[in-house]
Formats: C-alpha cells, structure tokens, sequence
C-alpha cells in the first residue's frame, strides 16, 4: 500500500503541485483536478455562512521529470505558495534499473530542495533557493490495481475529512451548475433561435463575433 501522509493544510497556500514520478500516472492530476477542485471549491459553509479560512486550492501537475523542465524552477525560486505531493513507485517492472534510480534520485532530490532549500553565498543571490515549501512524499511500492487504488483512496479520504473540517458540502456544484444554465440561452443565440441583445455587453461581443466569424467562412 502507499506510504505517506498527507499533512498540509490550504491555510496561506494558493495551490497543490501533483508531481508523478512515473509516466502512467500522467492523467492523475486531471483525475485529482475533478475530484479535489470540484468537491471542496467552496466559499460558504453549510449553514450558507462565509468561510473564515481557505478552502481548497488550485489543483495541477504533471510527471515530474518533464516538470523539472517546465515549472519546477517557480517552485523553488518563484513567489508563489504552495504545496506538492511527489509520487513515485519503488519497484522497477520495466527492466531499466538505472533510468528508474534516477527517477527516484530525481523526486527525492526535489523534495528535498523544497522542503530544504539551499544558503547560496552573498555574492550569488540569484542561487539562494528559500526552501520551507510543504510537500509529501508518496512511495507506491508498484503500481498494480491494489496499490493504484490505494492511492486514490488517499486522496478521495483526504477530500470527505477536509470537506468536514471546513464544514463545507463536499458533494454539490452549484458554481458548475451556473455556467452550464447560462450556456442554455446562449447556445440559443449562437443558434440564432433567440435574441441576445439582453445579454452583457462583453458576452454579447463575443456572440456577435462568433456569428460574423461563421458568417465568413
């Protein structure tokens, strides 16, 4: 089963970097995304009071290596607060044990160097790396079904106990549901079933633009 604890709370952090060590895990933030964002994206409380604290996050990620190359140098030297959770996978099932050192070597370093950081000296500023980020890190020993939903147990347990603790409705989306019944009328207009003078003046721009533009081609 995973090993790991996830401990870090919203409270100053503004996002939540899934960072998978391992290529089949590509679509986890995408999964994670839905789950997390969608469930405890909350601003009232059940009794329909504002919150007095942070709910969830932006949710988002990728596989590590490729981020080391992408966005791995905002978390460390960026201004940014967040938090990240490093998966990895302990069994090398590929037959490739020096690529897969080097995938663990390369999570734990990171790791590390965010929880750590680095003194650079006076002279060299632009090296200092501040460190003190909170990160998890997830150690699957393979990625087999048992240990595959192990991992989003985790995550779907994390999301019902936090959704409790900020007495927040994990379980509707009402934000969504906005857009979904504005998307009704306006896919009316674009339809030219309906007139959308009553719209905003931006979404109104927008719709006429979007008929001129099929209009021409």
């Amino acid at each position: 089963m995973p090993h790991g604890t996830i401990t870090y709370n919203f409270l100053g952090c503004t996002s939540l970097a899934i960072l998978a060590y391992d290529e089949r895990l590509s679509l986890l933030p995408d999964y994670l995304q839905q789950l997390e964002m969608e469930s405890n994206g909350k601003s009232v409380n059940r009794a329909g009071e504002a919150v007095d604290n942070h709910t969830m996050g932006v949710l988002w990620g990728g596989t590590g290596s490729k981020g080391q190359h992408a966005y791995h140098q905002l978390l460390h030297q960026g201004t940014r607060s967040y938090a990240a959770d490093f998966i990895v996978v302990g069994k090398d099932d590929r037959g490739m044990p020096e690529h897969h050192n080097w995938l663990l070597a390369n999570a734990f370093a990171q790791s590390q160097s965010m929880a750590l950081g680095f003194d650079a000296p006076h002279d060299e500023p632009h090296r200092h790396v501040p460190g003190n980020h909170s990160t998890t890190t997830i150690l699957l020993e393979e990625l087999a079904p048992r240990q595959l939903g192990g991992l989003l147990a985790i995550y779907e347990h994390k999301v019902f106990c936090q959704g409790a603790i900020w007495d927040i409705n994990s379980f509707d989306q009402w934000g969504v549901e906005l857009g979904k019944d504005l998307a009704v009328s306006i896919y009316q207009q674009l339809a030219e079933h309906e007139a959308f003078d009553c719209q905003d003046s931006s979404t109104r721009g927008l719709i006429q633009y979007a008929k001129d533009t099929k209009r021409n081609l």
